[in-house]
């Protein structure tokens, strides 16, 4: 119940308003930089995002790299995601209005304002509104392009859980480490002289560190991944959550250190450990609360005032004697519908916040007001709660999802090289 990514979207989406700053652009607004399929990328499109991306960077201490350099990174990362959202086009995905609202308005809300405020201070920043919007809807339609199409087929065996569970370390602790890396993309049907030059460019990457250069500048300067033009900065994680290939090497450096050239299916790595922290033990008492819900999802035809107020009568006729696991029956858009809108007991965690802040507020018996979430309106009536320590079968499910992220992760730069290798690209970046 967790949309991992798009939480990932909203955080990305959570700027200083000054980071998009209304500075004059080049005039050559109409230019074509890039062709991506059937469609276009503009000389403005890549000198807006630049001008974001430098100030990021500024923000962080990170030295820029040469303009030319950056211009590059820049428009190959948009390149795939043109791609992406190009198929999410062609496969029927769509993010509605309704749900990019409901969007918008918490990303209004991690600024600590109202819609309109928000939309206000965009426009005196020089942002067009509409632009900005449409930005977001791109973001969260490759977000969900790689749920669909990645992280749901991701397939985790009882045995691969076994192997995990035999490890100790797995088990009883972890290790957190704050960790870049840099990937230099290698196409599937790449031939001997295409893979000598990415060798040489990882080469002269891995140089440039090893003689003292910022890891941040060389991995917005050489780096293929998502990242790059964020300095490469994956950020703090357990150990165990950091795809196989970047753990095995990690587990073994000092804070500092960087790794040789790794080989892997999607290219060629280098990482960094930045830092790295003792594990606390994973057995431990965990709250755990029963509960239940009626749940209004907004869409084309039911508007996001529409589910709330659906939900306000539904309360009115919950205080009045209304049997809550009827209403949930006969009203929730959700599959628990058909309990009651029984949710059974969830861990901390288990909920997205909003959820669980509104959720952790409650008396036991107690209906809370309507409660918005990413996935739409709800009522929560909260049964039981209890403490009790870590079960074998719930340390299995949480070794499930520490393996299923790993493998997501692998699993979709696999995927991002497979469709950009498929796209039809035409660069026009050097026609000045």
């Amino acid at each position: 119940m967790k949309p991992s990514s798009l939480l990932f979207l909203l955080a990305c989406a959570l700027l200083p308003l000054t980071a998009r700053s209304a500075a004059p652009l080049p005039i050559q607004i109409d230019r074509i930089v890039a062709v991506v399929n059937d469609e276009a990328i503009t000389s403005y499109d890549l000198q807006s995002r630049i001008e974001v991306v430098e100030r990021q960077l500024r923000g962080q201490g990170t030295q820029l790299p040469p303009r030319e350099v950056l211009e590059k990174q820049m428009l190959e990362r948009m390149i795939v995601d043109r791609v992406q959202v190009q198929y999410a086009r062609e496969t029927g995905l769509q993010v509605a209005d309704g749900e990019l609202d409901a969007a918008l308005r918490r990303i209004a809300d991690g600024n600590k304002m109202a819609l309109p405020a928000f939309k206000t201070a965009l426009e005196k920043d020089g942002i067009v509104w509409n632009r900005f919007r449409e930005e977001i809807r791109e973001e969260m339609t490759i977000s969900r392009v790689r749920d669909r199409e990645v992280d749901n087929r991701v397939a985790v065996s009882e045995g691969e859980i076994d192997n995990y569970m035999a490890n100790p370390e797995s088990v009883n602790g972890s290790v957190e480490v704050n960790v870049a890396h840099i990937v230099l993309r290698v196409p599937e049907q790449a031939g001997p002289d295409q893979l000598m030059r990415i060798g040489a460019r990882a080469n002269q990457a891995l140089e440039q560190i090893r003689r003292g250069d910022d890891f941040a500048k060389v991995a917005a300067s050489f780096s293929d991944a998502p990242d790059a033009l964020k300095g490469g900065a994956i950020g703090m994680r357990p150990l165990d959550r950091l795809p196989s290939l970047y753990a095995d090497v990690v587990q073994k450096m000092k804070p500092g250190e960087v790794s040789e050239i790794m080989r892997s299916p999607a290219g060629l790595h280098i990482v960094k450990l930045v830092e790295r922290h003792g594990g606390a033990p994973v057995v431990q008492a965990l709250k755990q609360t029963h509960a239940r819900q009626i749940l209004i999802r907004a869409n084309e035809l039911v508007s996001e005032t529409e589910a709330r107020r659906k939900l306000v009568v539904l309360r009115e006729r919950l205080d009045n004697g209304g049997e809550f696991a009827e209403l949930a029956r006969l009203n929730s858009n959700d599959l628990t519908a058909a309990k009651g809108g029984d949710l059974g007991w969830l861990y901390q965690g288990d909920t997205v916040p909003e959820f669980e802040k509104a959720m952790d507020a409650l008396k036991i018996g107690q209906i809370s007001e309507p409660v918005q979430t990413p996935f739409g309106w709800h009522l929560i009536q909260v049964l039981e709660r209890r403490t009790e320590a870590s079960s074998q079968e719930r340390l299995r499910l949480q070794a499930r999802q520490i393996l299923r992220e790993r493998k997501a992760d692998e699993a979709y730069q696999d995927w991002l090289r497979q469709m950009r290798d498929r796209a039809y690209v035409e660069y026009r970046l050097e026609d000045r």
